[in-house]
């Protein structure tokens, strides 16, 4: 009992104690949490109506929000999730309940719209400015006329529920965020077209994590990267999301302008507009122009959403078309004689026509039209609102600052993942039990075995709690680092016992010249291993930045923190 006592009370000791503490803190482990993880929510879906918002992309895994019951019915998984929301029906209040409150929900109808070729006459209102004398002074005012207009007749076809708009995964039962790896998604390495200086890198970095926030990404990490060559690099790793959407959402600049003729009406983002409608009652399918074929036989759909100006966008328009001609069409209808052109990427997507009421106005409040195109009409009305959804998405966050290639992209299935860890684990384990047995082989005594193997799970213990703290994500190539950093550990260890056990039986030993001697050794070797690390952080753009860091923090932790404990464990379990 006196050495366990001498153990237990030395600072080295204590200290490591202390540092296993934290990091079980900062791990948080609840092998034991049930329930499902909520990823993300749709907008204007039933979730996002009722209240439940998606979860910041800081937070930690066990702070997020978790879904444990359904009308009290228990929710441990996804499977009981699904099971559940297959068996609802339209129009039902349904009670969700999370970790931290309680949602009323209400499932809605899922209709499909199909455009007929009848047409009808449709009044829709029109805002125009009229200018009013009153009491000798003249005002502009907005006045409400009703104006007939001829749309195709629409059908709409019932076709199931809607879905609720939760994204949802299996809870987590720890703080350590999994990599890309082992939970499944979307890798994409960016390369700018140009060199760009740091501050614009930040504001494209930034400008694109709105763009993925806007979209209902929130799982999602967007870093810069390089490599040793300079180049520039981004690295984005999202989480529920398809190859496709990401090509047009990231490599895309997302350029938007409004022109008149060769002048600049408006450009996308907070600087010329101050709303875009993406709800239903204000953008989707145009009713006045629907859905038709055109030449080659094919189907092409229009859509249309309407959006506020700022002040200053509204006045160009003015200065635009106050010296334009007024003409007329076939129908009678009277327009000005240019039109507002629409462009994304310098692509034109839409010309629309400008009515002559809108001559030298400031008008703020417009619509937005555009069109889809595929073989079938359901085809074409799908990609109709996915150009649409992606104009709206560019529209709110403006363009990025400079064009991005794709270099390279990798799409991760997350069974394969979950399989991992699986095996990994069952691995992990065998391998300390093999460590164990070599080691006891080798020195036959308890005393030099047992205080390295715990050393062994000490370190793993400090390395994950090390990634909980700072969020860093739990990858193929970390859990190499993590391999690497033990490996190294048993390898100090070892040169500690032997320098230990050398000279043990004579009559004069000196503990501190020995455990001198080893830690030269150890230091050499530290040294070494991060000198040959640091590149690695800037190698294959930043694709391996993970082992770097992770081996550099392991070998950091043992040779500073858990090696000098199991020194003097050593020393006290040995010396008479």
């Amino acid at each position: 009992m006196g050495k366990t006592k001498k153990i237990f009370t030395s600072l080295r000791v204590i200290v490591v104690l202390i540092a296993v503490l934290l990091a079980i803190v900062a791990i948080h482990p609840n092998p034991w949490v049930t329930g499902v993880a909520i990823r993300s929510i749709e907008l204007n879906s039933s979730a996002s109506l009722a209240g439940i918002e998606s979860p910041k992309p800081t937070s930690s895994p066990m702070s997020k929000e978790r879904i444990t019951s359904i009308n009290n019915i228990p929710i441990k998984n996804v499977l009981d999730y699904e099971n559940f929301v297959s068996s609802l029906t339209v129009n039902r209040t349904i009670t969700v309940k999370t970790n931290k409150q309680s949602y009323l929900l209400k499932t809605k109808p899922a209709y499909k719209t199909i455009i007929l070729n009848e047409t009808e006459e449709q009044i829709i209102p029109e805002i125009i400015q009229i200018n009013e004398t009153i009491n000798g002074t003249t005002t502009l005012i907005n006045k409400t006329i009703n104006k007939t207009i001829l749309v195709n007749k629409t059908l709409k076809e019932f076709i199931g529920m809607e879905d609720l708009g939760l994204k949802v995964y299996n809870a987590p039962t720890t703080n350590i965020k999994k990599g890309l790896d082992l939970q499944g998604g979307t890798r994409v390495l960016l390369q700018p077209e140009e060199t760009i200086p740091k501050d614009m890198m930040g504001l494209t970095i930034e400008n694109m994590k709105e763009r993925l926030n806007v979209y209902g990404i929130t799982d999602v990490i967007v870093r810069e990267a390089g490599d040793l060559s300079g180049n520039q690099y981004i690295l984005a790793e999202i989480a529920g999301m398809t190859e496709d959407e990401v090509r047009g959402l990231l490599s895309k600049q997302g350029k938007f302008e409004a022109k008149i003729g060769e002048s600049i009406v408006f450009n996308g983002g907070e600087k010329d507009i101050t709303y875009v409608c993406r709800s239903a009652d204000c953008s989707g399918i145009d009713p006045g122009k629907g859905c038709g074929r055109v030449n080659d036989g094919t189907w092409a759909c229009s859509f249309r959403f309407s959006i506020a100006l700022k002040p200053e966008a509204a006045q160009r328009q003015a200065d635009l078309t106050r010296d334009l001609e007024i003409i007329s069409s076939e129908s009678g209808e009277e327009y000005l004689s240019q039109d507002l052109k629409l462009l994304l990427d310098d692509k034109e997507v839409d010309t629309l026509k400008i009515g002559a009421d809108l001559k030298g106005r400031p008008v703020t409040d417009i619509q937005i039209s555009g069109s889809g195109a595929g073989n079938t009409q359901q085809e074409a009305v799908f990609n109709a609102l996915e150009n649409m959804k992606k104009m709206q998405t560019v529209l709110v966050t403006g363009s990025l600052p400079v064009q991005l290639n794709i270099a390279k992209i990798d799409i991760i299935s997350p069974a394969l993942g979950s399989e991992f860890i699986q095996e990994a684990g069952l691995i992990a384990i065998l391998a300390i039990i093999a460590i164990f047995l070599i080691i006891f082989i080798k020195y036959r005594t308890l005393k030099v075995t047992i205080p390295m193997a715990l050393t062994l799970i000490i370190e793993v213990i400090l390395i994950l709690g090390i990634a909980a703290l700072i969020g860093w994500d739990l990858d193929l190539a970390a859990i190499a680092g993590i391999i690497i950093a033990v490996g190294t550990g048993i390898d100090h260890q070892i040169i500690i016992a032997d320098e230990s056990l050398k000279g043990l039986t004579a009559k004069i030993y000196d503990w501190k010249t020995k455990i001198k001697r080893a830690f030269f050794i150890i230091i050499v070797a530290y040294t070494t291993t991060v000198v040959a690390m640091i590149p690695l952080m800037f190698a294959g753009a930043g694709l391996l930045k993970g082992f770097a860091l992770t081996t550099i923090i392991g070998v950091s932790i043992g040779v500073f923190i858990s090696r000098p404990a199991y020194a003097k464990t050593l020393e006290i379990l040995l010396k008479d």
